[in-house]
């Protein structure tokens, strides 16, 4: 099996090249609105932006803000599938702006906006972030009514386009190879996420997480393999350091990402070659603790593979090493062999 992988150095809001209806799925994280770091960016990409933050117009610099986001929304909604699912990985923002401490809700502005261009919002996942110390507070500290609680969590917010995606004879091949573990279903289709420890996430901080903005690559790669098929077609409008490029390589799956920053791009290329070592490692973990898990459980369903299983629904299940990737410009190939 071979997948592509195309980015463009070029504003997500016009994607030209990419078909309408020719992606699967879109997992991205776009800059957060009223968060200090991307008022740079934000403020380059409108003027009005600036203006309304140096006027401390909190609410009017988050509408600006979010209307900028919106051009890509509707983007993404033109080019997404009948079916096709889009995550989005968003924080929401706390900001003193003229005289007054206020939350600014990201997830809800972008629900909205989403529900507008047609997307049907599905159960959403909360996944609490690493690094944050339980002696934090905000506000006031000890003495009420003024202090308010730290923001340690970000959503991933999912929505579908139309209803549920339907298979034809050799989609549902792929479909029943692209399953995952019984064991792996149970604590991915929570809907909080605790840290994301353990291997998945080594995948992550080996590959060079150059923003501090960027998210976990095993919240990617759980994505992609929860909301898409392998030889699928992943969308990244926000493409950043490449973490779902990176999740989609590991999983089988094709790849479009868009990215402003032309150097974030060429670093790429001192990344991939990480990713096979990381590949195999990633499959040999999944690998083992299925084994581990089944090892004092009784079944009748069997993996010509790895064993035994749960459900029949697992009996086709097959991962996928990376043997080698090529690069041409913008333009990575990457062949993969069943694990």
């Amino acid at each position: 099996m071979q997948t592509e992988h195309r980015t463009f150095a070029a504003d997500a809001a016009d994607m030209h090249g990419v078909k309408e209806g020719s992606v699967d799925l879109v997992v991205t994280s776009p800059p957060y609105p009223m968060i200090n770091m991307w008022d740079l960016l934000f403020r380059q990409l409108d003027p009005a932006v600036g203006q309304r933050l140096d006027d401390e117009d909190g609410w009017g610099a988050f509408h600006s803000m979010h209307s900028l986001l919106d051009n890509v929304w509707a983007q993404v909604a033109s080019k997404v599938r009948d079916g096709g699912v889009v995550c989005v990985n968003i924080g929401d923002a706390t900001r003193s702006m003229d005289g007054e401490f206020r939350l600014y809700p990201n997830h809800t502005r972008i629900t909205t906006a989403m529900i507008e261009l047609g997307l049907s919002p599905l159960p959403i996942v909360l996944w609490r972030k690493q690094g944050n110390k339980p002696n934090k507070f905000m506000g006031s500290g000890m003495l009420p009514p003024n202090a308010y609680v730290t923001l340690d969590h970000e959503y991933v917010l999912v929505f579908r386009k139309g209803g549920p995606r339907r298979f034809e004879a050799e989609s549902r091949r792929s479909r029943r190879s692209s399953g995952y573990f019984w064991e792996e279903r149970n604590i991915w289709f929570s809907d909080i996420w605790e840290g994301l420890h353990g291997t998945g996430q080594n995948l992550g901080d080996g590959l060079g997480r150059r923003r501090s903005a960027a998210f976990p690559l095993e919240l990617a790669y759980r994505l992609v393999n929860m909301y898409s098929i392998q030889g699928d077609v992943v969308l990244d409008p926000f493409w950043g350091t490449g973490t779902v490029t990176l999740a989609a390589m590991a999983s089988a799956r094709n790849s479009i990402g868009f990215e402003l920053d032309r150097t974030l791009l060429d670093r790429f290329d001192g990344i991939v070659p990480g990713v096979i070592g990381l590949t195999r490692d990633k499959n040999q973990y999944r690998v083992r603790s299925h084994r581990q898990f089944m090892e004092m459980r009784e079944t009748k369903h069997f993996n010509p593979r790895y064993g035994p299983v749960v459900t029949a629904q697992e009996v086709d299940l097959m991962l996928h090493d990376i043997v080698s990737i090529s690069r041409d410009r913008d333009h990575w190939l990457a062949s993969h062999t069943p694990h």
